[in-house]
C-alpha cells in the first residue's frame, strides 16, 4: 500500500510544492479570512499544479496535525524514497561539492532532528545520516521543525552507523566527533577538508563505538555554568565553523 506523508507549516508545504508538486494528492487550507489573505500565495502554486484544495475548519486541521501548529495549512504527499548507505556514498561520489556531511548518534527528539537539518541545509551540508533503529525519523514534526529543509537535504538512515562512518572514511572523508572531555576544542581541529561532524544523542553524547569511529574528537568551550548544549544548537555550532573555516559565502 502506498503510504503518503502529512506536511504542514508554510515553511515546508512551500518547499515541498516547489521541489516535489507531483507527489503532492491534496491540500487543506483554513477556511478563514485571515489564512486565506496569509497563504494566497501557496494556494497559487498548489492550484497552477492542479492540486486539489480543500477549505476546512481549524479544528480539522487541528485533528489532522494532532494539534500540532499547522499555520493553517497541510498536504498530503506520497512518501520520499529514503537513501541509504549505498546511495549515500553514490551521492558522495558524484558530488562536484567539498563534502560536509552531519551525522547524529541516536538523537531522538523530532525537534532536535528538524533543528539540526535546518541548519545543516543553510550550512551547505550534502546530507544528514542518523541509525535507522532509537532514533527520529523524517516525521510530520520533523518536517515543520526543519522549515523546508527536509525537501532539499537528504536525510539518510543507516542500519549501521559505525560501518557508514568507516565507509565515509574510505571514500576520503575525515571523522570529527563532538565530545565535551577531549583534548582538543573544535576550532583547533582542520575542517576544511571533506568532513563528517559527528554528534551525540541528547544527554548520553557518543557511543563507544561510535567515538572509536572517529579521526578526531572535539568539544565547544564552555564559559559559562552550563556543562553542554542542546544537540542541535552543537550541531549549528560545528556546522558554521566548517563554514568558517572553509571560507564560504552565501
Amino acid at each position: 500500500m502506498k503510504r503518503n506523508d502529512k506536511i504542514y507549516g508554510m515553511h515546508a508545504v512551500r518547499a515541498l510544492l516547489d521541489s516535489r508538486a507531483g507527489d503532492v494528492e491534496q491540500v487543506w487550507i483554513q477556511d478563514a479570512e485571515s489564512a486565506r489573505k496569509r497563504l494566497v500565495d501557496l494556494l497559487q502554486l498548489a492550484m497552477k499544479a492542479g492540486i486539489p484544495v480543500q477549505y476546512c475548519s481549524r479544528k480539522e486541521l487541528d485533528d489532522m496535525s494532532g494539534q500540532a501548529r499547522h499555520q493553517g495549512i497541510i498536504a498530503s504527499a506520497a512518501a520520499s524514497s529514503s537513501m541509504d548507505e549505498n546511495t549515500l556514498l553514490t551521492l558522495i561520489e558524484n558530488t562536484d561539492r567539498n563534502p560536509l556531511i552531519l551525522a547524529l548518534d541516536s538523537v531522538q527528539d523530532p525537534h532536535n532532528l528538524g533543528a539540526c537539518m535546518r541548519s545543516a541545509d543553510a550550512a551547505g551540508a550534502l546530507a544528514v545520516v542518523v541509525p535507522r533503529d532509537k532514533a527520529s525519523g523524517l516525521t510530520a514534526v520533523v518536517r515543520k521543525v526543519a522549515s523546508g529543509a527536509a525537501e532539499n537535504l537528504p536525510l539518510v538512515q543507516v542500519t549501521n552507523l559505525g560501518r557508514t562512518l568507516e565507509a565515509m572514511k574510505q571514500a576520503g572523508l575525515w571523522v570529527t566527533g563532538l565530545a565535551g572531555e577531549a583534548d582538543s576544542t573544535l576550532y583547533q581541529v582542520d575542517l576544511k577538508g571533506p568532513t563528517v561532524l559527528v554528534i551525540g544523542a541528547e544527554g548520553k553524547g557518543l557511543r563507544q563505538n561510535i567515538r572509536e569511529k572517529c579521526d578526531y574528537l572535539a568539544n565547544i568551550p564552555m564559559l559559562g555554568s552550563v556543562s553542554s548544549l542542546n544537540a542541535s544548537v552543537a550541531a549549528g555550532v560545528c556546522l558554521f565553523e566548517a563554514v568558517r573555516q572553509r571560507g564560504l559565502k552565501g
